[in-house]
């Protein structure tokens, strides 16, 4: 098969993946072989290709947003031919305290699609078959990729802030993650700040209706209930803070920050305001999001990329280059 292959970390405008023709995966008890119709590309494979996560194995095949069509390893509900997705969390070992107590999300040996395991970057893949999720036929493959990391991370996001129907909530960036969050926080009847920068992400927020759009700079008008971070920059941590009403919750969505600055506690955070990290996502996240999903009508913005064209998805997404998502079809 055709895959992008990550041979060593190195800065992306060095175009560290490279499109060769390796085996195709072998099947593995407990699993499913797919046929990848799309993989959604996220900004967790940018950190992976220029080394800011610490490589897990040679030659990976990144992508961890995948929809495929199920060719073998048919298991209860997931028959020869159905569609299926795939997210970052691609197994856990399902004894250790916090998968005990129902917190699969911060398993102590976790299994990472793209990451650890080999990912969506190609024509074929395979997935464990009780961590693969069965699409609902309102989602199609390119507007479905993309929900499966920046949707289920952000929905869970906002779970973790513990947003409640009818509060003002910030987004703080207004990337692949915020555009599908906005739409949930729509259904809920939540008003919605954006602050952000670049002037196609500010008018794709207005686009999609939010209640107030500023710069990275600015502070939204009213003090919010919830705020969520989705630049991995510490100052846009202390931008939402800022933002919070006494015993608010900013939730960081980032699986890496460049730095976290000094900061005035009794300014920002006393008044038991609240400062929460998101970690993975469990499968319950998954399930609930894609069955909201289906049923509000939710259609990210995409942007279509071939996998010979891998490394220019990731600058894309590096660079900020395009509103909403970047999809790979092989």
């Amino acid at each position: 098969m055709k895959a992008a292959i990550l041979s060593a970390p190195q800065p992306i405008d060095q175009r560290p993946l490279q499109i060769s023709d390796v085996a195709n995966p072998r099947l593995r008890s407990g699993h499913v072989l797919l046929r990848v119709r799309a993989c959604g590309v996220c900004r967790t494979d940018l950190h992976i290709a220029e080394g800011e996560l610490p490589p897990k194995q040679l030659r990976l095949i990144p992508g961890h947003q995948i929809v495929g069509e199920v060719i073998d390893g048919a298991a209860d509900g997931l028959a020869v031919g159905s569609r299926v997705g795939v997210s970052w969390l691609g197994g856990t070992d399902g004894t250790c305290p916090y998968c005990m107590r129902g917190m699969e999300n911060l398993c102590d040996s976790p299994t990472f699609t793209g990451y650890t395991i080999a990912g969506g970057y190609a024509e074929y893949a395979f997935a464990r078959n009780d961590f693969v999720f069965p699409l609902p036929p309102a989602l199609d493959d390119l507007h479905a990729a993309p929900l499966l990391c920046a949707g289920i991370i952000g929905f869970r996001s906002l779970r973790v802030a513990g947003v409640q129907p009818g509060e003002r909530v910030g987004l703080f960036g207004f990337g692949a993650s915020a555009h599908l969050a906005i739409a949930v926080l729509q259904a809920w009847k939540c008003e919605v700040y954006v602050s952000t920068r670049g002037e196609s992400h500010r008018a794709l927020a207005e686009s999609l209706g939010a209640n107030w759009i500023g710069n990275e700079n600015d502070k939204p008008p009213v003090e919010l209930d919830r705020a969520l971070t989705f630049a991995p920059s510490g100052d846009v941590v202390l931008a939402a803070l800022a933002s919070l009403r006494k015993g608010g919750v900013v939730a960081i969505n980032a699986i890496h920050l460049d730095r976290m600055p000094e900061f005035d506690y009794d300014r920002l955070l006393w008044g038991e305001r609240q400062l929460r990290s998101v970690a993975n996502m469990t499968r319950a996240d998954a399930r609930d999001f894609l069955a909201l999903a289906a049923d509000i009508g939710l259609r990210p913005k995409v942007t279509v990329f071939s996998l010979d064209q891998a490394n220019e998805a990731l600058m894309a997404v590096k660079n900020d280059a395009i509103d909403g998502a970047a999809v790979i079809v092989p």
